[in-house]
């Protein structure tokens, strides 16, 4: 199979075009299925037609003409998760104490709870 340098240099780089294809491929498909909420059905099946009859024209046409657009939504799904993800936290992480303490506070002075009980809910956020 592999008769000389440039056999293999050949399949190396053969190999090398398919895997950089479909990681743009599945960029694309990325694109166009979970992020671009604009464009419709048809557009995107015509965009899929093509990536399959002309894929290295159709992803090279794709990048140029809606690159920009892709960047963008790109840059949103990761502050949308990364504020999803700190919304977790903060809300998996709890109170601290002194959040504890100024509610208990604030409860007291309303006349909601007594002397007593903000005294107990303090030992307790304090522990």
């Amino acid at each position: 199979m592999w008769d000389s340098f440039w056999d293999y240099f050949w399949s190396l780089l053969v190999i090398f075009a398919f895997i950089a294809y479909l990681m743009i491929l599945f960029n694309i498909l990325t694109d166009l299925f979970w992020r671009d909420h604009k464009t419709s059905g048809w557009v995107k099946a015509v965009w899929v037609f093509f990536l399959v009859v002309f894929p290295y024209l159709t992803a090279l046409v794709y990048l140029i003409a809606r690159g920009n657009g892709m960047a963008e939504r790109a840059r949103e799904a990761a502050e949308s998760a990364k504020q999803q993800t700190d919304a977790y936290i903060k809300q998996a992480a709890g109170r601290s104490p002194a959040q504890e303490i100024a509610d208990a506070k604030a409860l007291l002075d309303a006349g909601t709870i007594t002397e007593d009980e903000f005294n107990s809910l303090k030992v307790k956020a304090l522990s």
